[in-house]
């Protein structure tokens, strides 16, 4: 057996320097450290050949410039399939035993738009020739081409998403949507419970609404003197810039401790029920009425929207309280004599921006009215001091925002109510001339409509407050 000693083999001439004896040679190189090519330069495999050891046997080149739109596997190659904007399909490549593709969700979409995976002609997914769905968030899988049993095998699946979190998730309520933003609504007690929060801070302040049960009225004594309406329950409003919609004039952002700025921890949600409303007055059939509640305070985080004031009864005889009470907004003051009887006061305990007004005055004298509630936005009215009432009962306004994607006033006072010209006694006989109480939505009965007719003059109850809370998701 010949040997030849070299330091170093350098080729004289040409463009192709063969080592090695052609078929059926094996050319060894034993050495501790080998280099094969250059800085710059490509090692391939000949045509038809393969390769043990090294190289590509369950591993990818993965091509970083996100797939949009359908496309054609390369074998050998992983691809970020971004299906942001819509659904597509990859196409697999012919299969030949060893062929690897890979495919990753780029943008956490597969759930919303799928991507589907096509096996070329009668090639086969998983022992079937059929498409493949790939619709789990996140998800990342890897198929090898086994042989024409089973076709292209999933060796490899991972669905753990993990990924920093550009927006905040959370669960609780009512969920909708509008744009980029999900809304949760609260019309009774819950939690929102934030699951992941964002990697931008800003995306972490919601913007929310809360809103206290309104204020019952007070009841009528006899047919002369009327309850005064319930006061609106609070109205606190905080709309983060990042989070679109049109606000109330009451927005509370520029005042940093308005700002809830949450964890990802559970959020107890309190809604606040409507104060209970005023009895009948007195009369010839009954005793003197008891008065109306107050609402209740609706709680998010560390805000809380106090309760609407309830409105006072007629007279001060027996436990009848002729004042309104303060609170969100005030309720009104009961009408008859001696007076004037005065309405609550709002924004009670005080908040910047206020959470509403006062409640108006009742008016004095023989056949009288009580003052209506005030709301967000305007204080209640003093009724007028004698008969005939309004054609149609006044109240404190409310605040309009669109924090649920569309425009919606809350937080109304209740109205007075009307005086009932008729001569009967109210203890007895049904009539229109209780108020109202204070409501969240201005979608019910309460501060939303004259009084309907209600045997005994008895008051109404305030509606039920909400809470609201909006954030960026996507």
């Amino acid at each position: 057996m010949s040997k030849i000693e070299v330091d170093q083999i350098t080729q004289q001439s040409g463009s192709t320097l063969t080592v090695g004896g052609g078929a059926c040679k094996t050319a060894t190189v034993d050495a501790t450290t080998v280099t094969i090519g250059r800085s710059g330069g490509t090692v391939s495999l000949a045509s038809g050949a393969t390769q043990s050891g090294f190289g590509r046997t369950g591993t990818v080149d993965w091509d970083t410039t996100p797939k949009t739109a359908t496309f054609t596997a390369v074998s050998g190659d992983g691809f970020f399939c971004n299906t942001t904007s819509s659904a597509f399909t990859c196409n697999l490549p012919a299969g030949s035993a060893g062929a690897i593709v890979s495919l990753a969700d780029y943008a956490g979409t597969w759930q919303t738009n799928n991507l589907t995976v096509s096996p070329n002609g009668s090639d086969k997914i998983g022992g079937e020739n059929a498409d493949l769905i790939l619709d789990t968030e996140g998800q990342s899988v890897t198929f090898v081409f086994v042989d024409s049993t089973q076709g292209w095998l999933n060796i490899q699946d991972s669905t753990s998403n993990e990924r920093a979190n550009a927006f905040l998730t959370a669960t609780g309520g009512t969920i909708t949507t509008s744009g980029n933003c999900k809304i949760h609504t609260f019309t009774g007690p819950g939690t929102f419970t934030v699951c992941a929060t964002a990697i931008c801070a800003a995306n972490n302040i919601v913007s929310y609404l809360v809103v206290g049960g309104g204020g019952g009225s007070g009841g009528n004594r006899w047919h002369i003197q009327g309850g005064g309406g319930g006061g609106a329950g609070g109205f606190r409003e905080l709309k983060n810039p990042v989070t679109p919609y049109t606000a109330s004039p009451l927005d509370g952002y520029p005042s940093s401790p308005n700002r809830v700025t949450v964890t990802a921890t559970a959020f107890p949600i309190t809604v606040g029920a409507g104060g209970a409303a005023g009895g009948t007055g007195g009369g010839s059939c009954t005793p003197e009425g008891a008065n109306a509640t107050s609402g209740a305070n609706s709680v998010f985080s560390t805000i809380t929207a106090a309760g609407g004031g309830f409105g006072g009864n007629p007279r001060s005889q027996g436990p009848a309280q002729p004042e309104g009470q303060p609170g969100g907004s005030g309720g009104g003051g009961g009408g008859g004599s001696p007076g004037p009887k005065s309405g609550g006061t709002g924004n009670t305990p005080p908040t910047s921006p206020a959470q509403g007004t006062n409640g108006g005055g009742g008016s004095t004298g023989g056949e009288t009215l009580g003052g209506s509630g005030g709301g967000a936005t305007a204080a209640g009215v003093t009724s007028p001091p004698s008969s005939p009432p309004p054609s149609q009962p006044s109240r404190g306004t409310g605040a309009t925002t669109s924090i649920t994607g569309s425009p919606v006033a809350y937080s109304f006072g209740g109205s007075y109510g009307h005086y009932n010209p008729s001569g009967l006694d109210p203890s007895c006989a049904g009539a229109t001339n209780t108020g109202n109480g204070g409501d969240a939505t201005n979608a019910g009965p309460s501060g939303n409509v004259p009084a309907s007719p209600l045997a005994n003059y008895q008051g109404k109850a305030g509606g039920s407050g909400i809470v609201i809370i909006r954030y960026k998701y996507q």
